[in-house]
């Protein structure tokens, strides 16, 4: 499977010229950041594995693409979650339909510490276990050839100026943004989906000490609660996708499109400046996101 080499889109968003990495395209079942972060585990043998474990939400990307992992390496996965709401279990839906159908086993678990349970209580040498949301180090690996992937089209297009392009995408626990700044000559900025700024920070420094590789943060004047549903998040991507022709994720990308347009050289559009926004992936997701956004408004 290969998961490398994802296009980069030329569009608009809002009158303004905006490219895309279109991670979504990398593979139909292994695609956007998490495809990025767990390429390593892809990539490499592991003999001695015969179970994966890790935790999340029922809906999490990383299910979906961890039970793909799991199916293709011969594994078997236990993936923790505090809480599978009745209706999910009775109508099984989006990534947690799919990580079924392909063989996880999704256990609810009312822990308030899973990580230090699973830590203290499964672990052993046929066991892998990979943290929430991919915060591991080795995710860097596939993180770096994304990193290469956008200093390859740099050049190609003339960027020789470092301060003349921006990379921009929401974080999660941060992994990929941090990594990418760590790898990349450019600056990386992003805005936390989980949390707030300090979060965000301190996932940062989970990673990395030296703060000169921690990306810059975008700090919104709102703060957003990661799941919860904001009419603005769905207004904005209905607009990204009516402009664009692009689907984006509806649990990251919508903040990440309202940071974006925060930042004031996107505003400006000086013409030397451009914008390269990382496509979250996850678009499997988007059927239990708009079921629940319906239900709503």
């Amino acid at each position: 499977m290969n998961c490398k080499n994802s296009p980069i889109t030329k569009t608009k968003f809002r009158n303004k010229i905006l490219y895309v990495k279109r991670d979504d395209l990398l593979h139909k079942d292994f695609s956007g950041n998490k495809a990025r972060k767990f390429y390593y585990f892809l990539e490499n043998d592991f003999p001695n594995i015969k179970k994966i474990v890790s935790y999340g939400s029922a809906q999490a990307n990383s299910l979906y693409s961890l039970s793909v992992l799991a199916k293709i390496k011969g594994m078997k996965l236990d993936f923790y979650v505090n809480h599978i709401s009745s209706f999910l279990k009775q109508n099984p839906q989006g990534n947690y339909k799919a990580a079924l159908e392909n063989g996880a086993n999704i256990i609810e678990k009312t822990e308030n510490n899973i990580q230090r349970y699973i830590e203290e209580n499964l672990l052993n040498e046929e066991t892998l276990f990979i943290e929430e949301g991919g915060r591991v180090t080795e995710a860097q690996y596939g993180i770096e050839i994304l990193a290469q992937e956008i200093k390859l089209w740099a050049e190609e297009n003339n960027i020789n100026d470092f301060n003349n392009l921006k990379i921009v995408l929401p974080s999660g626990t941060g992994t990929t943004a941090l990594f990418l700044q760590k790898n990349l000559p450019f600056e990386v900025l992003s805005v936390s989906c989980v949390g707030g700024s300090e979060y965000l920070k301190k996932q940062f420094f989970h990673l990395e000490e030296n703060e000169k590789y921690h990306p810059t943060i975008i700090t919104m004047p709102k703060k957003y609660h990661f799941g919860k549903l904001y009419k603005e998040f769905y207004e904005i991507w209905q607009e990204v996708k009516n402009e664009t022709k692009i689907e984006f994720d509806l649990l990251y990308d919508p903040l990440g499109f309202l940071a974006l347009n925060t930042l004031k050289y996107f505003e400006e559009n000086i013409e030397e400046n451009k914008i390269l926004y990382i496509h979250q992936g996850g678009l499997l997701g988007n059927e239990t996101m708009l079921e629940r956004y319906k239900r709503k408004y």
